[in-house]
């Protein structure tokens, strides 16, 4: 099978003393396609240098919401500056968190529309962070003219309802390992059918959310491990996990507009 790993932080410090390892599991695992993702302008620079050394890896930039309170016009304009390398393919990780509130919830919400604004005016697709906002991430996103074909609901956990409000916006949706969890991801795996075939996604968000069953191995989740989370939901959607895997492939590269020369055929 041909997997694309659509969220992961392989800048993450976790990954700085075994990343040619990690990679090369990756590629054994048949991980042949994968994005970056940055968390602020530190992170997104890191990601972009690690896209730029192999083929079939990509970057994404932005300022995830916990950070909000660090972010500024000038943060954003390095970010955009970042952007404008060919290995960058989205505008992200951003949202929305009122869980943790690492940042309050106005300067969380300020950020976040100020990001879709240049998403929206740069034309790149934006993968999109939710946390316990009750529907308040769907507002301000109705407000804003984000094509729906063109976003990722990252790590999706949420209720039926939330569910049918993202695929009525016609939004991609990035499924993990908490898929493959007993307990935490039986919700999950009663509605994961609902979810349109040609807007599934699978991630890891390495190294968090290892998935069942490397989780009795390691705390540490990696790229490798997204097999896990395409053969369990695979098994779900009671599909052929090799059709599918091709199928998730093909909105990997749809979404993020990677083409054959980029090694997406």
């Amino acid at each position: 099978m041909k997997l694309f790993d659509s969220h992961c932080h392989l800048d993450d410090p976790a990954f700085d003393p075994d990343l040619g390892d990690v990679i090369a599991r990756a590629r054994n695992a048949g991980v042949a396609g994968m994005i970056i993702v940055g968390i602020d302008y530190k992170s997104s620079k890191k990601a972009l240098r690690i896209a730029k050394s192999e083929d079939g890896f990509y970057a994404s930039v932005g300022v995830h919401p916990h950070d909000s309170k660090e972010c500024s016009d000038a943060v954003l304009n390095r970010l955009r500056d970042l952007a404008e390398d060919l290995k960058v393919k989205a505008w992200g990780e951003i949202g929305l968190d009122y869980n943790r509130m690492f940042s309050p919830k106005s300067v969380q919400e300020k950020w976040f529309e100020r990001q879709l604004e240049i998403a929206i005016e740069d034309d790149l697709p934006v993968i999109l962070h939710e946390r316990d906002t009750r529907g308040r991430l769907m507002e301000i996103l109705s407000a804003c003219p984000v094509a729906g074909k063109d976003a990722v609901v990252h790590c999706f956990s949420g209720t039926k309802e939330d569910l049918k409000a993202y695929i009525n916006a016609d939004f991609y949706i990035g499924i993990t390992g908490i898929l493959t969890i007993t307990g935490r991801g039986n919700d999950l795996r009663k509605i994961i059918p609902m979810i349109p075939r040609e807007r599934l996604l699978v991630e890891t968000d390495a190294p968090y959310l290892t998935p069942h069953p490397e989780k009795k191995h390691t705390r540490r989740n990696e790229p490798a491990f997204v097999k896990s989370v395409l053969l369990t939901l695979a098994q779900i959607r009671k599909e052929d996990p090799e059709d599918l895997a091709e199928a998730v492939w093909e909105n990997s590269c749809r979404l993020f507009r990677i083409t054959g020369r980029e090694s997406c055929a």
